[in-house]
């Protein structure tokens, strides 16, 4: 595993060193639309409804970049992707940016070359078991079996964790989420590790959610964001500061339904910055006076996004906690429009 790894890191670097392109913005524009890599399927993150429209608190970032840069919030082209794929699709250009629960590390940001644009979602590995096997920490898990997503954090986060605690444990390798829930269910493995958010997603699915307990251990550090290839600086930017906007915006109570008010202009001056009725920070990133307010239109500001998609309310019911604004005791913290 650790040689397959290795060579597919040198596989990215060789693309992005070879193709990395300074003109995501031009390509994007002459397109016509936005590619943007998402998750095969997380409940309430990325996944297509009933008639076939994605969805979810990733794919709000992906359709607020849009409407920043196209005016239209529409104007994307989502492409799943896996573990395995999601860093070839970034490195090789079939993507302009990746919004896919995708951590943000070390070896990624430097060895892989790669940009993480910023952090939407704070999270952490989790463990879910079925209630009936009477586990009560992930601690009790020696020998078990485990369903494990390949190429992703998470495989190098669970292998850490039993040896810290000395026991064992036996692998049950798979590629997706989906994959990862029909292994679980049908019981090819006592344990699904992955994200914990991603966790009570798939949970909340599940034909009988209390049937199924999420340990209270979180064994990792798992900041998720999107990012971009190395080297175009200006795209790295229009990316980050479409996120920073739709934070700001809860920040400064922004919101869907006071955004046509506000944009006539305020006594605030940064949110007349943010919006467009004051300063030239469109132009500094190459777009039109209006891009915020077009990425804030889409779906609303960052805790709108994170309520209408995975909050509280929602079958997935996840609390703010970390995902809070800095004001609220969170992490959640954009720098300042000015």
């Amino acid at each position: 595993m650790k040689k397959s790894v290795f060579l597919g890191a040198l596989t990215v670097a060789g693309i992005i060193a070879g193709g990395a392109s300074a003109a995501t913005l031009d390509e994007v524009k002459a397109r016509g639309k936005l590619n943007c890599g998402v998750t095969t399927g997380v409940p309430g993150f990325a996944e297509p409804d009933a008639s076939g429209v994605w969805q979810g608190f990733d794919v709000a970032v992906c359709r607020a970049v849009a409407a920043a840069v196209l005016g239209d919030g529409n104007a994307v082209e989502f492409v799943p992707t896996t573990g395995k794929t999601r860093f070839t699709a970034l490195a090789s250009g079939e993507i302009d940016m990746l919004a896919r629960n995708t951590t943000w590390t070390f070896s990624r940001d430097v060895d892989l070359k790669f940009e993480f644009t910023g952090v939407n979602y704070y999270d952490g590995q989790g463990f879910m078991v079925p209630k009936e096997l009477g586990v009560a920490s992930a601690k009790d898990l020696d020998g078990a079996t485990v369903c494990i997503q390949t190429g992703t954090t998470t495989e190098l986060n669970l292998a850490d964790f039993f040896r810290a605690n000395g026991i064992s444990y036996e692998p049950v390798p798979i590629e997706t989420g989906a994959e990862a829930v029909q292994q679980y269910i049908a019981g090819a493995c006592d344990v699904y590790t992955t994200d914990a958010s991603a966790l009570a997603a798939q949970r909340a699915n599940f034909e009988d959610p209390s049937a199924h307990v999420l340990l209270p251990e979180i064994v990792s550090k798992e900041p998720l964001g999107p990012l971009v290839r190395h080297g175009d600086n200006e795209w790295a930017d229009i990316v980050r500061w479409t996120l920073n906007a739709l934070i700001t915006a809860e920040e400064l109570g922004v919101t869907s339904v006071n955004l046509e008010e506000l944009s006539a202009g305020t006594e605030n001056p940064e949110i007349n910055r943010l919006l467009g009725t004051e300063g030239d920070l469109g132009g500094m990133l190459g777009l039109d006076a209006g891009w915020a307010k077009a990425a804030i239109g889409v779906a609303g500001n960052y805790g709108e996004i994170f309520e209408q998609n995975i909050g509280a309310a929602t079958p997935i019911g996840l609390a703010r906690g970390l995902n809070a604004q800095w004001t609220d005791g969170g992490l959640i913290y954009s720098p300042p429009f000015r």
